[in-house]
């Protein structure tokens, strides 16, 4: 038996779980999964205004908590912190562990950056539209899986780093390597792809996104455990948390986290597999232990998904309330004004009544609100036009309807995200170790 620790769902999560899961949780592994789609487009923008940087902001923080733990309880973390720079987080990562005069071997998984191998002509899975249909393509990352990952288990690196793989792929490599799964046994890569799965979005499983105030109640939020997984040869696993820590782990966290972001359950696709989830079994051992079974699958995808980022404009933004009676006759009055201002020179142009209407788009308020906050948003081609909207509604303050308050105005680069397919015969993917208070050295 392996136990599998998910020390986080998100680049923004929380750090202290984690701390936890590899103080008490007696891991043998601690995944930490930090990338979205958008979180590593960005982060291949930020590596090309300075190629030092482009792996996850928050890792030196991570990694200060984690390394002196993991180094005393030998727990092995696997992490796709590294985003768009695998080889620089490992040589962040053992700056950091030379600064706590710790020895640790750090091992860098790259390959997904195929941004010089994808056809330009290929269609995006969202609209089957060529990709040169869209704005300037800044990045391209293939989703990798398992095999990438197991010459990095091989070595006795305590710290792997990757760049983009598919989230429960982080999961199952440990489960291949240690129990020296065929990579061809699609039932128990799919029954580990399940569990990967229930554990990658962190405190997800454990009452956290489940949470519903008189409906669905999850105790003690605020300190939120978040899961690990005792994982059998077999592929049977219970999923639990540390003693002590609060929300809870039920069937009901368990299934909804088991749909979570599953559009066909007969046919959840990765690079690994493609699992059937409608066979999973789960059963309540006890209290906040919830045993999972019988995943299946067919075998991978000859393609790969392929997370393509783009420049798609600037969006400009501005923000103003109303308050007291008739707030949102006011407001109303405020972006009359703006669209007869605007509409000539902005695209998209978007007006929001947040309270009413901002996210359904739809009001369904049956009295008048007492305050109301207006957004006014749109894209266009530069900065400078983006920040006229703004400054119009800035303007209002003097020029528009009485008690206009807390105007507030933004610009911002946005990065667009589209998908395409690449044959996995394109990729090639390299393995770099890395090692404090030694010569460095490395392999290709």
């Amino acid at each position: 038996m392996i136990r599998i620790g998910s020390g986080a769902g998100f680049s923004g999560d929380r750090l202290d779980p984690a701390v936890i899961l590899a103080e008490k949780g007696n891991l043998d592994y601690l995944v930490l999964e930090c990338l979205a789609e958008r979180t590593i487009a960005l982060a291949q923008k930020r590596k090309s205004q300075n190629p030092l940087m482009g792996y996850d902001s928050l890792l030196e923080k991570r990694l200060e908590l984690l390394l002196p733990i993991i180094k005393k309880k030998k727990v092995r973390i696997i992490t796709n912190m590294g985003a768009a720079n695998p080889i620089g987080a490992a040589e962040k990562v053992v700056e950091i562990a030379n600064r706590l005069n710790i020895r640790i071997k750090v091992a860098a998984v790259t390959g997904d950056d195929v941004l010089k191998l994808i056809d330009r002509n290929g269609l995006t899975l969202e609209t089957n539209e060529p990709l040169s249909h869209f704005g300037n393509v800044i990045s391209a990352n293939a989703y990798l899986g398992v095999e990438t990952m197991l010459p990095a288990l091989e070595t006795d690196a305590q710290v792997i780093i990757t760049g983009r793989v598919a989230d429960p792929s982080l999961f199952v490599a440990p489960m291949v390597h240690h129990f020296g799964w065929s990579l061809d046994d699609v039932d128990k890569i799919a029954q580990g792809t399940v569990i990967g799965h229930l554990l990658e979005c962190g405190g997800q499983v454990a009452g956290g996104y489940f949470a519903d105030p008189g409906k669905k109640e999850v105790s003690k939020l605020a300190e939120l455990g978040f899961p690990f997984a005792d994982v059998k040869e077999d592929g049977t696993a219970i999923i639990t948390k540390v003693e002590g820590t609060g929300g809870v782990i039920n069937l009901a966290t368990v299934k909804e986290q088991l749909l979570y972001e599953v559009t066909n359950p007969h046919q959840y696709v990765t690079p690994d597999v493609i699992a059937d989830f409608t066979s999973v079994h789960l059963q309540e051992i006890k209290l906040n232990q919830i045993q999972v079974s019988g995943g299946t699958g067919i075998p991978r995808p000859e393609t790969l998904k392929v997370s393509v980022g783009y420049e798609a404009g600037v969006i400009g933004e501005g923000e103003i309330s109303y308050a007291g009676s008739n707030a949102l006759e006011r407001a109303k009055l405020a972006s009359e004004i703006l669209y007869k201002r605007l509409k000539d020179k902005v695209v998209d142009l978007r007006i929001d009544y947040i309270g009413i209407s901002s996210v359904h788009r739809v009001s369904f308020q049956e009295s008048a609100p007492y305050e109301i906050r207006l957004r006014v948003a749109g894209k266009c081609l530069t900065s400078k036009e983006a920040a006229k909207i703004g400054e119009e509604v800035e303007a209002l303050y003097t020029n528009g309807p009485a008690g206009g308050g807390g105007a507030r105005k933004y610009v911002n680069e946005v990065v667009g995200i589209i998908s395409t397919l690449i044959s996995r015969n394109k990729i090639e993917t390299h393995l770099t170790l890395k090692e404090s208070l030694t010569n460095e050295k490395e392999i290709i």
